[in-house]
C-alpha cells in the first residue's frame, strides 16, 4: 500500500512538473502570436510572459521544478508540503511575469492532496497560511509589474491585494472543495464497506448460534435415543447372562427382546437422520404427548411401570401443547424411564399425565427404592439426562421439577402452559 502511494506521489509530481514547464515554454509563443494579430503591443511580451532563456523565464522554471519535486513529500508531510508551495510561490513573487500564476499549480496540486488525506480539522493551519502566501504574492508580483506607474498607490495596493485573493480563492479554495469532495465520497464509500462487512459479520454470527443450538439439540436427541434403548439392552444382556445356561426359553425371550431394541434405536437413528436431510422427509413423525402410551408399553419389558392419564371430557389429550414441548414431554418421559432402569433396578415406576386443568398440562416419572442392587435411586450424579431435560423445558418454556423422594425414589415433573387456554364450555339454551 506504501509502494502504491509513492508511485502515485511520483505520478503526481511528474505531471505537474511537465505540465507547467510546458505551459510556461508555450505562453511566449502564443504571446508573440498575439502581437502579431495586432491584439497585443511591443511591449507586451516583457512585461507579460518572459522569453524562453530570460532570467526571469529561469527563475519561474526553478521554482515550478522546486515546488513539483517537494509534491514527493505530499504523504509523508502534506502539510509541509502544501506551505512549502506557498512559500515557493511568494519567493517567486518578485520576478516581473506575467506567468506568475504558472507557479500556484504546485500549490493547488498540494492542496487537493493535503484535502484528501488529511481532515480540515488538522489541516486548517497549513491551508490559511498557505492562502496567506499566495495573497502576499500575487499582490507582490502585480506591484513589481506594476513598476509604481499608477498615480495613486493605495488604489493600487488596494487591487493588488484583490487580485491576491481571487488568485487564493482559485488555487486554494476551490482545490481545497473539490479534495474534501473527494474525501466525502471515499469515506462514504468507507462507511458502507464497513456496514456491509458489518452485517456480513452479524448474519454469520447468527450462522453460526444456529448451527450451534441445532447441534445442541441434535446431541440432545442422540443421548435420548442412545440413553432409552442402550440402556434397556445392557440390562436385557445381563439377564440373558445369566438365564442361558438355567433358562434357556427366557433367555431366548430376552434376545429377542434385545434385537426388538436394537432395531427401535435404528429407526430412531433413522428418524433423526432424516430430520437432518434436505432431500427428504423424515420416515418417522415426531413423538407426541399420545406416544407416550406406547413408550410406557415398550418399557414394561425391562421394568414394572404404570400409566396413568388423567384427562378432561370437553377436549382432546394435550389440547392446546405444541409440537416442540410434546416432544419434550415425550423426551423427559423416556429419559426418566431410562434413568430408573440404571439407577433404580427393580423399583416400580409411575408415569403420570394430567391434562385435567384449563391452563396447563402436568407430566410426571416417578420411582420408587431401588429393590435390586447397584441401584443409586434416581438420576446419575453429572449425567447429562437432567440437563438434556431442564433445557427442552426451557426451550419450550415449561417447568420443570426434578429431585429425590421420600423412601429414596425419585421424581421428574413437568408442567407446560397451554398456547391457548381452554375456555370452560358452557351450554345455551334458546
Amino acid at each position: 500500500m506504501a509502494r502504491a502511494d509513492a508511485r502515485t506521489d511520483l505520478v503526481v509530481a511528474a505531471g505537474t512538473a511537465i505540465v507547467s514547464v510546458g505551459l510556461l515554454s508555450g505562453l511566449p509563443s502564443l504571446d508573440a502570436l498575439d502581437r502579431l494579430d495586432g491584439s497585443g503591443s511591443s511591449g507586451a511580451l516583457a512585461a507579460g510572459t518572459p522569453p524562453v532563456g530570460s532570467a526571469a523565464w529561469v527563475d519561474l522554471l526553478i521554482s515550478l521544478l522546486v515546488a513539483s519535486a517537494l509534491l514527493l513529500l505530499a504523504r509523508r508531510a502534506p502539510r509541509t508540503t502544501v506551505l512549502g508551495t506557498g512559500i515557493i510561490a511568494a519567493a517567486a513573487a518578485s520576478t516581473p511575469s506575467g506567468a506568475y500564476s504558472l507557479v500556484l499549480l504546485p500549490v493547488a496540486v498540494a492542496v487537493v492532496l493535503l484535502g484528501s488525506r488529511e481532515p480540515l480539522t488538522r489541516s486548517w493551519p497549513a491551508v490559511v497560511g498557505t492562502a496567506v502566501l499566495v495573497v502576499a504574492g500575487t499582490a507582490i508580483n502585480d506591484l513589481v509589474l506594476s513598476g509604481g506607474t499608477r498615480s495613486q498607490p493605495t488604489e493600487h495596493l488596494a487591487a493588488a491585494v484583490g487580485a491576491g485573493v481571487l488568485q487564493a480563492v482559485g488555487a486554494v479554495g476551490l482545490p481545497l472543495l473539490v479534495a474534501l469532495l473527494i474525501r466525502s465520497r471515499r469515506d462514504v464509500r468507507a462507511a458502507r464497506t464497513a456496514e456491509a462487512s458489518a452485517v456480513d459479520r452479524e448474519q454469520d454470527a447468527r450462522v453460526e448460534a444456529a448451527i450451534g443450538r441445532e447441534r445442541a439439540a441434535m446431541a440432545r436427541e442422540l443421548h435420548d435415543i442412545a440413553a432409552h434403548h442402550l440402556s434397556g439392552i445392557a440390562l436385557m444382556s445381563a439377564a440373558i447372562d445369566r438365564q442361558i445356561d438355567t433358562d434357556p426359553r427366557r433367555a431366548h425371550e430376552g434376545v429377542r427382546q434385545v434385537r426388538e431394541q436394537s432395531t427401535a434405536v435404528l429407526e430412531d437413528l433413522r428418524r433423526l437422520v432424516g430430520l437432518l436431510r434436505e432431500d427428504g422427509p423424515a420416515e418417522r413423525a415426531v413423538e407426541t404427548i399420545a406416544g407416550i402410551v406406547d413408550l410406557v408399553e415398550r418399557s414394561r419389558t425391562r421394568m414394572s411401570v404404570e400409566l396413568e392419564v388423567l384427562v378432561s371430557d370437553d377436549r382432546p389429550l394435550a389440547d392446546g401443547i405444541g409440537p416442540l414441548a410434546q416432544l419434550a414431554a415425550y423426551r423427559a418421559v423416556q429419559e426418566s424411564l431410562a434413568n430408573a432402569v440404571l439407577h433404580a433396578p427393580g423399583a416400580p415406576c409411575t408415569v403420570t399425565v394430567d391434562d385435567r386443568a384449563a391452563e396447563q398440562l402436568v407430566v410426571r416419572v416417578e420411582n420408587a427404592a431401588p429393590t435390586l442392587p447397584g441401584g443409586g435411586g434416581g438420576v446419575a450424579a453429572g449425567g447429562n439426562g437432567l440437563r438434556g431435560m431442564r433445557e427442552r423445558a426451557d426451550l419450550v418454556g415449561a417447568r420443570l421439577q426434578a429431585g429425590p423422594q421420600d423412601g429414596g425414589g425419585w421424581a421428574v415433573e413437568l408442567t407446560f402452559g397451554r398456547e391457548a387456554p381452554v375456555a370452560p364450555t358452557t351450554e345455551v339454551r334458546s
